[in-house]
């Protein structure tokens, strides 16, 4: 699937990959954050150590940063937009749409979620954006 970035969204990773020596292949911006997604193995290199080179960037945007590892399926993808939270299972329907309902541990429901719902919707956007998943549900 091919994903349109907006000029805002075009800087962002433009400065993000000067900054860090890392190219993400998307980013969702928001008034107060933005969220890549970084290629698969990429990780380590876009934090830094300790953290140390994220924070840098957070500092220079004045803005909270949030890291997406890019994944080969749409399963493994979507496990990575919804982590820090465990995912247990995951099962992907196709009957009304692209759905995907993925099981969580209660205790992970929170974070899966996060403030006012602000997680699982990134994660939403993502997989649409990515994947064609019109939906994910937590069970």
């Amino acid at each position: 699937m091919r994903v349109t970035l907006s000029d805002e969204a075009m800087r962002f990773i433009g400065l993000f990959d000067q900054e860090t020596g890392v190219s993400p292949r998307d980013c969702l911006v928001e008034s107060d954050r933005l969220v890549f997604v970084i290629p698969a193995g990429e990780m380590a290199d876009a934090i830094g150590p300790g953290g140390k080179t994220v924070k840098r960037f957070e500092r220079k945007v004045s803005r909270s940063i949030e890291l997406v590892e890019d994944a080969d399926t749409r399963e493994a993808f979507i496990e990575s937009a919804l982590a820090p939270a465990a995912v247990r299972g995951m099962t992907i329907s196709e009957q009304n749409g692209n759905v995907a309902f993925v099981e969580v541990p209660e205790a992970d429901r929170g974070v899966a979620i996060g403030r006012d719902g602000r997680n699982i919707e990134t994660a939403r956007r993502l997989a649409r954006r990515h994947y064609d998943i019109d939906d994910i549900q937590l069970t």
